[in-house]
């Protein structure tokens, strides 16, 4: 399977949430004004959203077309449900 398009772009993602967790952690550890670490939760919350939107259409370009193109009906089905599933985490 190719390389999924959108793996650079969660790297680059993940490792700016990285940096800004610690970033909160530090702003907890200074006692900074508590609208501002939940201000700073918010951010985090935001762009682990933008993560799992590329994820999810990485899984639908790749592994959902995978078993669309191999034509294993219980492949497709188990997919189709993974994405179903994922979906509806991904709106809680």
């Amino acid at each position: 399977m190719q390389e999924k398009k959108n793996k650079a772009a969660i790297q680059k993602r993940l490792a700016r949430l990285e940096g800004q967790i610690r970033g909160i952690s530090r702003m907890v550890e200074e006692n900074r004004y508590c609208v501002d670490v939940l201000m700073q939760t918010a951010a985090v919350r935001s762009a682990l959203k933008a993560v799992e939107r590329l994820l999810i259409e990485d899984h639908a370009n790749h592994c959902m077309e995978a078993a669309i193109l191999s034509g294993d009906q219980n492949e497709q089905r188990t997919k189709f449900r993974e994405m179903v599933a994922l979906l509806e985490k991904a709106r809680d």
